[in-house]
């Protein structure tokens, strides 16, 4: 009798327990997910088909409706990548294929909320929405919907070959990306989101993909307001561009194809993912003009005003790349300055030499430092601004300098790593010497209000106050198309001539380095 009594009272408590679960029923069918305290999360959420079998490389398939309610507790599988950052952090179970899900973190209780749909980084090669960095859980205590999205990478998400169809071609991440985007728009009613306020963000590559997704005529629909954190696919990285032409993207696709030792793109399809993985290590991620998701190159879309007409918050790091990128590991000197700008700038060597001396008060360890990082993803930015101009809407602009703090003691002999983990250094080697600067990728979790999800770090009172700051000026950007609002410091447009300085003394400033993009962007443009 005892034993059935307890049995039935834990078979009572499962029961209960399973029903303060919430659920939403959506379109595409009903969701159960879990509560955190204010917060409801839905981890894992389908937005098309697995593209597996003859569906690799092709264009994400809508999702059939499914029957009875899906679990929506534990994220998805990360997409297929190889492991290129060692210190990215993932929650998700596993890799695979079968790979394009979204997670939902939502305020409890209330409707008509913005929605934030956030694209990870990670060079289009690696990367996942279950990253701590990216968690939506800070973001939705501030009455936002926060949307991460896992997309393919690599040779699974940007491989164009002469047997796919044109609307196949390159871009597969991207229309991953403009799926999710969709699914977004036509479900997130039943989470309380607004479909009609649907802000896309992103970081690195993430930033890349926004600004593709304002230029295809298939997302603009679904877009109020962007925001762009260290990169677009407008300006050239290193002198080279991003975008390249549907024959060249078709040739290298071959190229891969003869690597593979195979003869055909039915052959490629028939290649298990971990030994296609493999297989494409070395392989260089590039955009193409496909006629569809890119009717034209964005630059083209950008200059005639065809991109999505909305807000943009957008800025880049003070230290976006170290200047031994461009020194080959040697210390940076006058005439290494000088070789790098003979190399990149051509007829126009010394006017940005003089101009990059000048805005770094001849510092020579700076100038090489803000070459090195305009080269890479400043002077992308900042023409993306330029050319969103002719959306006649509002741009803000800002530049973020925050160095992260020491690592924490405990950790011992590593370095940092750029996706805020650690990576292990060689036995008996010291420490590097401390950032000059914010590096790339180091405001993500400051701007996200994901400070405490990273252990890494021993953040200080500085760091919090920054973080509240620049997190409250995202939440007022994607409630309302503005940064601005009673408890932040006032921030003019770019057309207004000004930019956000974000560091420990936060405030607008009058934009100084205007003059010197002008001439990198003529000397890379002739």
């Amino acid at each position: 009798m005892r034993h059935r009594l307890y049995r039935f009272a834990f078979l009572l408590f499962a029961l209960n327990a399973h029903a303060q679960n919430p659920i939403v029923q959506s379109p595409s069918g009903a969701l159960e997910g879990k509560d955190m305290s204010g917060v409801h999360a839905f981890l894992g959420v389908p937005y098309a088909q697995p593209p597996v079998g003859e569906l690799r490389w092709k264009a994400p398939q809508p999702l059939s409706p499914w029957e009875g309610t899906r679990s929506a507790t534990e994220f998805g599988a990360q997409a297929m990548q190889l492991p290129l950052y060692g210190d990215m952090n993932f929650r998700a179970p596993s890799m695979s294929e079968d790979c394009l899900y979204l997670n939902i973190w939502k305020p409890t209780f209330g409707d008509q909320f913005p929605v934030l749909v956030y694209f990870y980084g990670g060079g289009f090669q690696a990367g996942d929405g279950s990253e701590p960095r990216y968690d939506g859980e800070s973001m939705a205590r501030n009455g936002i919907i926060a949307i991460t999205v896992n997309y393919r990478l690599g040779a699974f998400g940007f491989f164009s070959h002469p047997e796919l169809e044109k609307n196949n071609a390159g871009n597969q991440g991207l229309m991953d990306q403009q799926a999710a985007l969709r699914w977004v728009y036509e479900n997130i009613s039943a989470f309380g989101g607004d479909p009609n306020a649907i802000t896309i963000a992103g970081e690195s590559a993430g930033s890349m993909s926004v600004s593709l997704q304002l230029a295809s005529p298939g997302s603009k629909p679904y877009i109020a307001r962007a925001i762009g954190e260290s990169g677009s696919v407008l300006g050239k990285i290193f002198g080279r561009d991003v975008v390249i032409p549907l024959k060249d993207a078709q040739a290298k696709g071959l190229e891969f194809q003869e690597k593979c030792n195979v003869n055909s793109l039915a052959e490629l399809r028939a290649i298990p993912a971990d030994e296609l993985l493999k297989l494409s290590e070395g392989y260089a991620v590039s955009m193409t003009v496909d006629g569809e998701f890119m009717p034209k190159n964005p630059i083209n879309i950008y200059e005639r005003g065809k991109q999505a007409q909305v807000p943009l918050l957008l800025g880049w790091n003070s230290q976006e790349m170290t200047p031994l990128a461009l020194t080959q590991g040697q210390e940076p000197t006058m005439e290494l300055m000088i070789a790098s700008c003979d190399l990149f700038f051509g007829k126009q060597s010394n006017d940005l030499l003089e101009a990059y001396l000048n805005t770094c008060d001849g510092q020579v360890l700076q100038a090489m430092t803000d070459l090195s990082g305009d080269l890479f993803l400043g002077y992308p930015s900042w023409i993306w601004g330029q050319l969103h101009l002719s959306a006649n809407q509002p741009i803000y602009q800002y530049y973020y300098k925050r160095p992260r703090p020491a690592m924490r003691p405990e950790f011992g002999n590593v370095r940092a790593g750029l996706a805020g983990g650690i990576v292990e250094g060689e036995e008996n080697t010291p420490p590097p010497p401390p950032d000059a600067g914010a590096v790339h990728s180091a405001e993500i979790e400051y701007c996200l209000g994901n400070l405490s999800s990273n252990r890494v770090f021993d953040w200080q009172e500085d760091d919090y106050r920054i973080s509240e700051l620049m997190q409250q000026q995202f939440v007022n950007f994607i409630k309302t198309g503005n940064p601005n609002g009673p408890t932040v410091p006032t921030w003019n447009t770019k057309q207004s001539g000004h930019t956000m300085m974000i560091d420990r003394a936060s405030g607008q400033v009058e934009e100084y380095r205007e003059a010197r993009y002008e001439l990198v962007h003529k000397a890379l443009n002739p």
